[in-house]
């Protein structure tokens, strides 16, 4: 598998910056936001939409770094009831398929979005509980009408321009478990498939190489964002897994997202990693830095090494000893 990193990180860096920086850490791709949270720092869509010759010269500055574009992402809310917000998310998201599929990128990275209790909401609602039933009703509804309608039509988009699609499993949204993953996919086609991103799961009690053969016996790992979790017990006990203080309150926060290394062992990731490639996954892994108490540099270069020594780069030999 490559090493690649989310270059959101980096949004202060030119591109050019950002390549030489990229590739002088020792990893081999690049996963750039096109919009919607991650923003669009490296990547205006517009202009490489319209001109090949563009397209060829943006190509040309990854490429003759030894570097590749594991995904274009464009994390955002096609189906939230703030219409103005899902409409740019949903344009965002049809203009970044269609510059992956000009471009050779096989994997467009977003979250399946969530909706309101009803056409006349003003906010998303992530009903997490099926009783009182109105929140069950709720769900079904946000199901049926907006999350499976919506994803039937970009997943038939995705398959007409030979580009997957990687939901991340992210809490707030519709699909945040393999359980749901595996939901919208049999609703919809094989174009949709997961980002998967083991600080996601680790909060929710969901053990990421549990994930992975679930994820990976249907052939649904899309793409792999490396991220750590540290969880607090005490804290835990105090406010729960859905703690809503916000991610600056480490000392009280129930969990943080931390680098790679920082919230579980090493050994935990090379199982992750062994268990990506014994699952059929052998793409990319993609760091992402939000740690709050490491500054960037740090936190990705501690990602970089610790990652370095489980990863599994070659591909495997005959059993020459059975």
């Amino acid at each position: 598998m490559k090493l690649g990193v989310f270059t959101v990180l980096f949004s202060e860096k030119s591109f050019e910056e950002m390549l030489d920086h990229v590739k002088d850490s020792g990893l081999h791709a690049v996963e750039i936001g096109t919009g919607g949270y991650p923003g669009n720092a490296h990547c205006d869509l517009d202009i490489l939409l319209e001109s090949e010759e563009k397209r060829q010269e943006y190509l040309q500055k990854i490429t003759s770094r030894g570097l590749t574009i594991s995904a274009f992402s464009c994390h955002g809310n096609p189906i939230s009831p703030d219409k103005k917000f899902a409409e740019e998310s949903h344009s965002t998201f049809v203009k970044t398929v269609k510059l992956a599929s000009l471009m050779n990128v096989p994997v467009v990275n977003t979250f399946s979005g969530t909706p309101g209790d009803s056409e006349n909401a003003k906010y998303p609602n992530w009903p997490v509980t099926p009783w009182p039933n109105e929140y069950g009703d709720v769900l079904k509804w946000q199901w049926e009408e907006k999350l499976i309608p919506y994803w039937k039509e970009q997943g038939q988009l995705a398959a007409d321009h030979n580009v997957k699609i990687g939901l991340e499993l992210h809490a707030g949204f519709l699909v945040h478990t393999p359980y749901t993953m595996l939901k919208l996919r049999e609703s919809t086609n094989d174009a949709i498939g997961a980002n998967l991103d083991p600080s996601h799961l680790w909060w929710q009690g969901i053990d990421p190489v549990a994930a992975i053969k679930i994820l990976g016996k249907e052939n649904a790992i899309h793409h792999f964002h490396a991220k750590d979790t540290y969880i607090d017990q005490e804290n835990v006990n105090m406010y729960g897994l859905t703690d809503m203080q916000p991610y600056s309150d480490v000392q009280t926060r129930a969990w943080s997202f931390r680098s790679v290394g920082y919230g579980h062992s090493i050994k935990e990731w090379s199982n992750i990693v062994s268990a990506l490639r014994t699952y059929g996954y052998d793409y990319v892994i993609s760091i992402e830095h939000e740690d709050p108490i490491m500054s960037i540099d740090e936190g990705f270069s501690k990602a970089v090494k610790n990652l370095k020594d489980v990863n599994i780069l070659e591909t495997p030999t005959d059993m020459w000893w059975a």
